[in-house]
């Protein structure tokens, strides 16, 4: 089974280096790593993805807590949270295929970022789940590159924002 861990760091250099350091030093691994700023920008916000049968995603969640830099995680499988991934798949696609090809992205919901003389570009986002499914559908086509991005996620309702201090009953916002 996957995790996702949102965790929240302070918008310094460095900070993906220990985080990866981190990982590489307890040897777990890392599925897929999304890392980008916030609304603050003293803020980035990671989003992890483990595999939850090879490592304990509270152990994962502990060590993080340890670096200086991580404001707060937040396990994300198990709470009411929204994952979507991104992916970008390149498909041979002579002309008389290529209406077929988009019926095919239209039932996905994805769309078509590009055309080529004898290729397209898919765009989908949506769950990791969907994205298998459409790179199922469209492997027969003749998938010439793929490139996904992995889980990112959010939160749903208030808990956005919202810390909770390992080991003290104490909520506190990270937002100003």
């Amino acid at each position: 089974m996957r995790h996702t861990l949102i965790t929240i760091v302070e918008n310094k250099p460095g900070v993906l280096t220990r985080v990866a350091s981190l990982f590489r030093r307890r040897n777990f691994n890392i599925d897929a790593l999304n890392v980008g700023r916030t609304e603050n920008p003293e803020i980035s916000r990671m989003t992890i993805t483990i595999d939850g049968d090879k490592v304990d995603e509270k152990k994962v969640e502990a060590n993080l807590y340890k670096l200086v830099n991580v404001v707060d995680v937040q396990e994300a499988t198990a709470d009411s949270a929204v994952l979507r991934e991104l992916a970008m798949i390149k498909v041979a696609t002579p002309i008389a295929l290529r209406q077929e090809i988009i019926s095919l992205a239209n039932v996905f919901k994805a769309k078509i970022a590009d055309v080529g003389p004898d290729t397209m570009i898919v765009q989908a986002t949506a769950s990791t789940e969907k994205v298998d499914s459409i790179v199922e559908a469209l492997r027969p086509y003749g998938i010439i590159e793929l490139v996904r991005t992995g889980n990112v996620a959010m939160m749903r309702g208030s808990t956005e924002g919202v810390r909770h201090t390992p080991g003290a009953g104490d909520v506190v916002s990270y937002m100003q």
